[in-house]
């Protein structure tokens, strides 16, 4: 054979492979949006009552109880009004970073934990009117309605749980039933849609689940935040900092990284929670990494992922331990690329939903 011959053959033996490998990227990817659709007409089959845990327990607090009170018994929970018998909304972790950064503008550390021991959950809004941030909306579903449906509320509000209502037959009034959660609709998926799942093959990133770094170093001009759009401090950033990230952009977490961009820790809503129920107001001036010695022990470490792991991967984890977030890290060291949320992968699983369509709220 000559060489012009052999030369053909190798173009050959190219566009071969080229089209094998075209041909089974199409494959895949008809399959990973058969699994999703079929995921999708699941949760229409299903109801929210479906949903429910065999065993739970349910921490309705009124809204005459004070914060400090409420505090000590949970984070997050429906809120009812007994004067009016109905419920009034939800507490929700946000809540209390408002509160929080209210105390820290307009009042001393000594104001503040003696305030606080009267505070009221009903007085919770005129606080977030006073620093004109956004209040959550007064919404709930039906123990009935489709997981679809309850999906979309969720993707639509941005809200993190959804209280599921009822009316009593007797009275007439509202009844409080549960409360659906990100986590454990995505939990039910992935417990009940195993053969699906293994088809979901695509990447997170290809698929664009997440918010990953605007631009690599490599392309970042002079002054430019490496880490945009993305929310970052570093050990040495004071508390109350990050607890201003935390109310003005409506986030429950975030990354600490090194000079290098090497994710070291979390810091999330909770630690600052952590801080208030031992009455440590003072620490809100502290560095994180002195804050960081006062965290639970049983803090579950901070989640990794790459952004070539696929969909699939990611909901068989959330089937395994209890996932709020993942940080999404390049490289041997770690490096911060990106941050995915709950509400990152329901919104994709769900697809397209406009928001505001078809909200109605009370």
């Amino acid at each position: 054979m000559t060489m012009d011959g052999a030369s053909s053959v190798c173009m050959m033996g190219a566009r071969l492979l080229a089209t094998m490998n075209l041909k089974t990227t199409l494959q895949v990817g008809k399959s990973h949006d058969a699994a999703v659709n079929a995921i999708r007409s699941f949760l229409k089959c299903h109801t929210s009552y479906d949903a429910f845990p065999v065993s739970f327990r349910l921490i309705v607090l009124d809204t005459k109880l004070n914060v400090k009170k409420a505090l000590q018994c949970v984070v997050s929970a429906p809120l009812w009004n007994s004067e009016k018998s109905r419920f009034a909304g939800m507490l929700t972790v946000l809540d209390i970073i408002h509160l929080i950064q209210y105390y820290y503008r307009t009042a001393s550390y000594d104001y503040a934990a003696t305030d606080v021991e009267t505070f009221r959950l009903e007085s919770l809004r005129d606080i977030e009117r006073e620093l004109g941030v956004a209040q959550p909306p007064l919404l709930h579903e039906h123990p009935s309605s489709t997981l679809y449906d309850a999906a979309k509320l969720l993707i639509q509000t941005h809200a993190r749980r959804l209280p599921l209502l009822d009316n009593d037959t007797e009275t007439g009034h509202e009844v409080i039933v549960s409360v659906l959660t990100q986590y454990r609709l995505l939990k039910f998926i992935s417990i009940n849609c195993h053969k699906e799942i293994q088809q979901l093959h695509q990447s997170l990133r290809k698929l664009r689940i997440g918010t990953y770094v605007a631009s690599p170093p490599s392309e970042l001009l002079e002054g430019q935040n490496p880490y945009h759009p993305i929310a970052t401090a570093s050990l040495n950033t004071p508390v109350f900092d990050v607890v201003h990230m935390f109310s003005e952009r409506s986030i429950s977490a975030v990354p600490i990284i090194d000079e290098q961009g090497v994710v070291v820790n979390l810091y999330e809503t909770v630690d600052v929670i952590t801080l208030v129920r031992l009455g440590a107001y003072q620490s809100l001036d502290l560095k994180i990494s002195e804050a960081l010695n006062q965290r639970s022990p049983d803090f579950p470490g901070v989640v990794v992922c790459t952004a070539s792991d696929s969909l699939g991967t990611l909901l068989q984890l959330i089937k395994k331990r209890r996932v709020h977030r993942l940080v999404v890290v390049e490289g041997e060291k770690g490096r911060l690329l990106g941050i995915i949320t709950l509400s990152d992968v329901l919104r994709y699983v769900i697809g397209q939903v406009d928001i505001g369509e078809g909200v109605e709220l009370l």
